[in-house]
């Protein structure tokens, strides 16, 4: 069983619908799909409607959390979409989104940068604006050659030249109100050094006893060094350890399955959530 718990679709911050993501899904032999996007659950309805024969969904999010002055996020699965909580917070994570966003951008036209918001805009399709959004928008301007290169401290890159902060939870609050809403927490490539990510143990630690479940170990941007010390502290700190390929559609090279989670920890996932269950296609499709 071939197992990844974490993508993108244009819900958020991805490049391909959610139906799409799923056919690549199956495509790439993939037998359990998490759609987790950044702070929304907008994606879900159509990624079930999609829902090729022998592919499993998994519902989630990437939630937006932050703390001394560091960027956290925590992935949550299989929670109830009905909590009242959660959601709220949601409603806030994407506001504070797109004020986010158009301060970027007014910061970019006045570094030289001729983009616009309705560019950015067009470019998310209605999903909640993402620096990737905006990422994009540069290279059309043909400020920049790739996506990759906004995130540095030359542009949007987190203390970069056109980087403003935003809301976001803080990280042991929303493990809580995952764990309130019946869900699952994981904490997301925690050791990836791309724009200062990786995480101290000591928050880690912090965040096994407000419930986290485990950590994203096997990840696209986690070496060799990184996966053997998160392996060694999930095992000190009673965390399971999981495997995804954070994929972004066009934006990661279309990357689905290039990580993967064992069965026994998506097992122990599933059984640990109260909120959902996973989705499986009906029968016949």
């Amino acid at each position: 069983m071939r197992i990844d718990l974490h993508s993108h679709s244009t819900a958020s911050d991805g490049t391909q619908p959610p139906a799409d993501v799923m056919r690549r899904a199956r495509e790439r032999g993939l037998d359990v799909l998490a759609l987790t996007d950044h702070d929304t659950v907008a994606g879900h309805q159509a990624a079930t409607d999609a829902l090729p024969a022998g592919l499993t969904l998994v519902p989630g999010m990437e939630l937006s959390c932050h703390r001394s002055g560091r960027s956290i996020h925590l992935l949550a699965y299989l929670f109830d979409p009905a909590d009242p909580e959660l959601p709220a917070e949601c409603v806030r994570l994407r506001e504070a989104r797109e004020v986010r966003g158009r301060r970027t951008v007014e910061r970019l036209v006045e570094l030289g940068v001729p983009v616009t918001w309705e560019q950015v805009t067009e470019l998310a399709a209605g999903a909640p604006v993402g620096r990737p959004h905006i990422a994009r928008a540069m290279v059309a301007a043909g400020a920049i050659s790739d996506p990759a290169l906004a995130f540095t401290p030359e542009w949007i890159g987190t203390g970069g030249r056109a980087h403003v902060p935003r809301y976001a939870l803080d990280p042991e609050r929303a493990v809580q109100l995952v764990r309130a809403a019946g869900g699952v927490a994981v904490l997301a490539h925690p050791k990836a050094d791309q724009g200062g990510r990786s995480l101290p143990d000591e928050w880690i630690a912090d965040l096994a006893r407000a419930g986290l479940f485990g950590l994203e170990t096997d990840h696209p941007e986690h070496d060799a060094t990184a996966r053997e010390h998160l392996r060694a502290l999930a095992g000190d700190l009673g965390l399971a350890v999981t495997g995804a390929s954070d994929d972004h559609g066009e934006l990661t090279g279309h990357r689905l399955g290039c990580e993967t989670t064992a069965p026994e920890v998506y097992e122990r996932l599933t059984a640990a959530a109260t909120g959902a269950t996973p989705i499986t296609s009906p029968a016949g499709r």
